[in-house]
This record gives structure tokens, C-alpha cells and sequence, in this order.
């Protein structure tokens, strides 16, 4: 009873409404967390629903919160459920999540990241991370008075290129789920003060071997976040995050451009997966998966004009950087790759 009526009187934020944020907020829902409130700008698109369970294809088009919270609602009537479509970003975080005795992080993306881990520190609130990649989910619970935060793990974002996203290496439909529950599963033992969670300790879980390992992970003495408190304010975490100045040989092109050099350009390059081109490509592209660049490159011509593109944009610029280093005296890439080609040139480009 004294675990139940805690429930009742918690007030959890959830940051993302997407794979990892609807499973964690159905369980929250369920067992009665008193107030859920769902932060999230997009709308529910239909390559989400293989892996965002609480939604169908009527939500299509739809803001993910409202339909999150309308979901819920009927799931658990006696539940406060507050929907934000907003997106978080460092003007607003504080307000929204402000009066939370929780935050899950259900973001995927690192400006989102570090935005809410910098935010709970600030406000004193813990924050229950989760991550997901292909076959594999993290979780862990930061900024604890006693454990580390985000950025006691990870001081700097990673260098562009160097981790891949979901949107690039994709992700198995049921780990957001695992994962998603394991967070809710963390919610409810720190509400309740039950167990052993997981704010010193980073579990790995590994969906191909079905392999659970925790690692013992402690607060960095010199961390600005939560050791030092040398950082006081939220700061632009998009700016933050972005890579680097683009190096000056490395064009970037914009679909309009690319279009207008189509049918000119005697190279085109395609280094997404073969199964990615079987479900859409740029009309004159060459198949050349990033891996197979370099045995490629004996088969151009390095003074012809080369354009290369992938799914969003990150390969193609590892892949133009190489050409460049390569000798290939004219290349640039297209930037934000088919993805953004289908929203600003042709429709009919399937989006995945």
C-alpha cells in the first residue's frame, strides 16, 4: 500500500514519446503514477509503429503526445496525463520539467541528451536514461545525489560519423520495448525507494545473445555538470553537438543542386546498404556501399565531377573526405542524403 500510494503521488516527465518513451509510459500508466506528462514535437509517422506499440495507423499524422495521452487515459482513468508537443530545448527545459519528481529520458538524439541530463542536474530531479542501436540498449539512472550524471560518462558528444543513429544503422522493432520497460522498471523502484537501481551501474543489454552485463560507473570528480557545478546554465546543445567546420574540399549540395547536375555528373554514388537501395534510389546512382569504397575507387575516373549521397547524410561525407584524401579532384555530397531528397525533390522516393 505504502508503495502504491508513492505511485499516486509521483509526477514523472518523459522526454520522447517515441520507442523508448511509449513502452516506459504504458507501464507507468498502468501501475499509477499519479502524473505522466509527455513531452514530444513530432507527429506519428508510419515507420514508427513497428516499434512505438502505443499507437496505430489511425494516429498517423497525429502529435505523438495527444495521442500518447488519449491512449493512456483510457488505459488508466486515474492518471494525470499531461501532453506537451513542444520540442525541449534549452528555453524551455527548465519550466517544463520543473515540479517532476522524475525524468526518462527517451530521446534519440545527443543535443536531447545532454539537454535533459543538464537540466535534471540543475533542478535536482534524477533522470532515467535509456539508449538503443541495432541490437543493443543501455540503461542507467543519473544524476542521484551519490552517482554520476551523462556527462560523468560521457564528457563530449562523439565525433560525427563515429557512432551511428537508428535513423542510419537501424534498430530491432522489440529493443526500444525491452528497453523502454527496464526504464520503466527503474521509475518505479526510485519512486518506491525498492531495490538496488541502477544509478552507480550501466546495464548493457545485448538482444542477439540475450546477454544482461552491468558495469560499476561512478562520478567524475572534474565533471562541470554534477561535481564541480562549474556549469550553471543550460547552453546551445545543438551547437554543442554539431560536428565540426566542414573541411573546405567537402561540398555540401543541396537537393535542388544535385538535381540540376543529374545526368551531368558522370559519377553518382550511392553508399547506403544494398538493402537500402532496393527500397529506393536517386535515378543514375551506382551502388557502392561505404565498405566497398575503396576497392570502388580503382574503377573511377578521379578528375571527373563525383557526387555521393546515403540515407541522411553522415556516410556520404566519410565517403567524400575519403574520395578527397583519395585525389579525386571534384566531389561533394549530398547533404541530408535521400531522406531529405524525397521532402524537397521527389515525393515519390520511399522514406524509411
Amino acid at each position: 500500500m505504502d508503495g502504491q500510494l508513492r505511485l499516486r503521488n509521483a509526477r514523472v516527465a518523459i522526454v520522447g514519446v517515441g520507442g523508448l518513451g511509449t513502452p516506459a509510459a504504458m507501464y507507468l500508466a498502468a501501475g499509477g503514477v499519479g502524473t505522466i506528462a509527455l513531452i514530444d514535437g513530432d507527429r506519428v509517422d508510419p515507420s514508427n509503429l513497428q516499434r512505438q506499440v502505443l499507437f496505430t495507423d489511425r494516429d498517423v499524422g497525429r502529435p505523438k503526445a495527444a495521442a500518447a495521452a488519449e491512449r493512456l487515459s483510457d488505459m488508466n482513468g486515474e492518471v494525470t496525463i499531461v501532453p506537451r508537443a513542444l520540442r525541449l530545448d534549452s528555453a524551455n527545459a527548465l519550466a517544463e520539467l520543473a515540479g517532476y519528481d522524475l525524468i526518462i529520458d527517451g530521446s534519440d538524439n545527443f543535443p536531447t541528451r545532454y539537454l535533459v541530463n543538464d537540466a535534471a542536474v540543475l533542478l535536482g530531479v534524477p533522470s532515467v536514461h535509456g539508449s538503443v542501436l541495432r541490437f543493443e540498449g543501455r540503461v542507467a539512472v543519473f544524476g542521484t545525489t551519490t552517482g554520476p550524471c551523462y556527462r560523468c560518462l560521457y564528457p563530449e558528444p562523439p565525433p560525427p560519423g563515429v557512432v551511428q543513429d537508428c535513423q542510419d544503422a537501424g534498430v530491432l522493432g522489440v529493443m526500444p520495448g525491452l528497453i523502454g520497460v527496464l526504464q520503466a522498471t527503474e521509475a518505479i523502484k526510485w519512486l518506491c525507494t525498492l531495490g538496488d537501481p541502477l544509478d552507480q551501474r550501466l546495464l548493457v543489454v545485448d538482444g542477439l545473445s540475450m546477454r544482461f552485463q552491468s558495469f560499476a560507473v561512478s562520478r567524475d570528480e572534474s565533471c562541470p555538470m554534477c561535481a564541480t557545478r562549474r556549469i550553471t546554465s543550460l547552453i546551445d546543445y545543438d551547437a554543442f553537438c554539431a560536428p565540426p567546420m566542414r573541411a573546405p574540399d567537402v561540398a555540401a549540395m543541396s537537393p535542388a543542386e544535385m538535381a540540376s547536375r543529374l545526368g551531368i555528373a558522370p559519377q553518382v554514388l550511392d553508399v547506403r546498404e544494398p538493402w537500402e537501395w532496393e527500397l529506393c534510389r536517386i535515378p543514375g546512382a551506382r551502388l557502392t556501399p561505404l565498405a566497398q569504397l575503396d576497392d570502388v575507387m580503382k574503377t573511377l575516373d578521379r578528375r571527373a565531377e563525383t557526387i555521393v549521397y546515403c540515407h541522411r547524410g553522415t556516410r556520404s561525407l566519410q565517403a567524400a573526405r575519403r574520395l578527397r584524401a583519395a585525389g579525386f579532384a571534384e566531389v561533394s555530397h549530398l547533404e541530408g542524403g535521400i531522406d531529405r531528397w524525397s521532402v524537397e525533390q521527389d515525393a515519390t522516393i520511399r522514406r524509411y
